[in-house]
């Protein structure tokens, strides 16, 4: 199923029915980049992906978004099912689907925007996690739009719209060990503005791959270190020790304070 492709409806009376044996083929296929192999999985585990839609009814979201959502959570699966374990698919997949469906509701329970937006972020969300794994580091905003053939300003109104409110008081990081709140980022209109003569981009690109790709994920898409665990493929601890030693570095490399400005400066 080609990027941003949408199911049409939720599964009628399909007579699509895959063994074990023959899902294992069709996700080998699939992983090698066989896009008629992804279409046959996704389309032989739709009722797979409605039956646990139907435990979200009474959450009052719209079951066609939900089943839209659902089925980019079995996409998901069908991409990073390792089938070197001897485990059955609906296993894996289960919990990718029901967590994907978990933070729509989330992020749509927190701000009411447009469904085009609410899509949107799930392409932009999804072709970030097919360039990384390609590329190896995370796509530029133009980048994304050339994928997705929209214009960089409605990336970045896709990915603000569905950020979640920070607390003035949430915790950002520490420095020196004392911890760094968002309050402690607001500076007044006569305030020197933090990294307004650094090079901040240039400054990111000293990082390796990964580390760039943490940093991607977490201050410019709002990810957790669970949601970055999951797209990198390694743990919630390995992201969080990641995360701290890149803003080591990063003391190292900026003059004393500026690190402050890092998730404001991040953002534009």
């Amino acid at each position: 199923m080609p990027l941003g492709e949408k199911m049409t409806s939720k599964p009628q009376a399909s007579s699509i029915l895959l063994t074990q044996e023959k899902m294992r083929e069709l996700i080998l296929q699939s992983q090698a980049g066989d896009a008629n192999a992804r279409k046959e999985m996704v389309e032989g585990n739709t009722r797979l992906v409605w039956s646990i839609v139907q435990r979200f009814a009474s959450r009052g979201a719209d079951l066609e978004d939900l089943f839209q959502i659902g089925c980019i959570g079995l996409m998901k699966s069908i991409d990073k099912f390792d089938l070197s374990y001897q485990v059955k698919f609906s296993t894996y997949a289960v919990p990718m689907i029901i967590g994907e469906i978990q933070r729509f509701l989330r992020d749509d329970g927190m701000v009411k925007v447009s469904r085009s937006i609410r899509e949107l972020n799930y392409k932009i969300r999804h072709a970030t996690d097919d360039f990384l794994k390609i590329n190896e580091r995370p796509p530029t905003m133009k980048e994304l739009a050339d994928l997705l053939e929209v214009t960089t300003d409605e990336i970045a109104m896709a990915s603000d719209a569905l950020r979640d409110p920070a607390s003035l008081h949430e915790q950002l990081f520490e420095s020196d060990g004392d911890p760094i709140t968002l309050m402690d980022q607001m500076r007044d209109a006569t305030s020197e503005r933090p990294f307004e003569h650094i090079p901040l981009r240039d400054i990111l690109t000293r990082l390796g791959k990964r580390e760039q790709s943490v940093i991607y994920l977490r201050y410019y898409l709002d990810c957790t270190q669970s949601e970055i665990a999951e797209r990198l493929g390694i743990s919630q601890v390995q992201v969080s020790r990641l995360e701290k030693r890149i803003l080591s570095q990063l003391k190292i490399w900026l003059a004393p304070g500026q690190l402050k400005g890092l998730e404001k400066a991040a953002k534009k």
